[in-house]
């Protein structure tokens, strides 16, 4: 037996589950312990990007690291190991608490990939609705249901960081409702409750699986696009700017709506969550004195 087959012999028979990903974050191997622990076969798994699998493993507070915090990519960015607990999703559908450590994967000085060795933590298992509910409070805003600052921050650092290391194109959007205060005043925080949900739903609409929408605070939203062209930018914010023009609320009889003021910019290299947002904020402030309802942005 030559040494490779002899150390997949062994990795397949120990006590804990091992999968590796590459750098593009795919899983590539996928052992027998680990088949045991989530009912996954390995050609279920084989594959697929780590974040697009069904375990989508969530921490003990209820948080979904495969977006965002996900120790794998940290590990792939910088090389440094690290020790976590999980709760992954059983196929069955039940929560399972592990606790896994992950490492890189280094030839000729370059991080080629990164290993997860996990095991089971204790025999208590978790409902899967339980678990979503917890995510739910704790990353998303009570009155829009919407993402959370402390959600689309934790989707920032990521993002930036994968356009640090693939070179990728993001976006991000500042908007804030024109006049909100005075609409407040004028119809009561009934009616300006109503108009933060479905200001809410209709930029929600355009949100796709790799972008997120959340409520940054009182009547501010951040979106984060990841964008093709630079270009892109000037429709995103039109886009959000008109779907909010377009949308209206039925409050005692009377037809209300609002307009937005929207900022985007281009995120760049060596962007942090306060850079980035920062210019976003201040190019949504040009809008407001441009006479409001408008999109300003800065393609360089």
């Amino acid at each position: 037996m030559d040494n490779e087959k002899l150390y997949l012999e062994i990795i397949n028979n120990m006590d804990e589950g091992a999968y590796f990903v590459n750098t593009e974050r795919v899983i590539t191997f996928w052992n027998k312990t680990a088949e045991n622990i989530t009912g996954y076969k390995k050609e279920e798994i084989l594959g697929k990007n780590c974040q697009d699998t069904p375990l989508k493993h969530i921490d003990g507070e209820g948080n979904l690291i495969c977006n965002a915090g996900c120790p794998l990519h940290n590990v792939l960015i910088d090389g440094r190991p690290r020790k976590h607990n999980i709760f992954l999703r059983h196929k069955e559908g039940h929560r399972v608490p592990a606790s896994a450590n992950t490492f890189p994967v280094i030839e000729n000085d370059k991080i080629i990939g990164a290993i997860e060795i996990f095991m089971l933590s204790s025999l208590v298992i978790y409902d899967d609705d339980l678990i979503t509910q917890l995510s739910s409070s704790a990353l998303n805003d009570q009155l829009t249901g919407v993402p959370n600052r402390r959600k689309v921050e934790s989707f920032l650092v990521l993002r930036l960081r994968e356009m640090a290391l693939y070179q990728n194109k993001l976006c991000v959007a500042f908007l804030d409702i024109d006049n909100f205060k005075n609409f407040n005043n004028t119809y009561g925080h009934n009616a300006g409750d109503a108009i933060l949900k479905t200001v809410s739903e209709a930029v929600m609409h355009m949100i796709r699986n790799q972008d997120l929408y959340g409520r940054w605070g009182g009547e501010e939203f951040i979106g984060i696009f990841t964008i093709n062209e630079d270009n892109d930018v000037l429709l995103i914010g039109e886009k959000i700017r008109t779907l909010v023009e377009k949308t209206v609320i039925k409050h005692e009889h009377l037809t209300l709506s609002v307009t937005v003021s929207v900022g985007v910019t281009l995120a760049r290299i060596g962007d942090t969550i306060e850079s980035v947002v920062k210019r976003a904020d201040e190019l949504m402030y040009k809008s407001k004195q441009n006479g409001k309802n408008c999109v300003t942005v800065d393609i360089k």
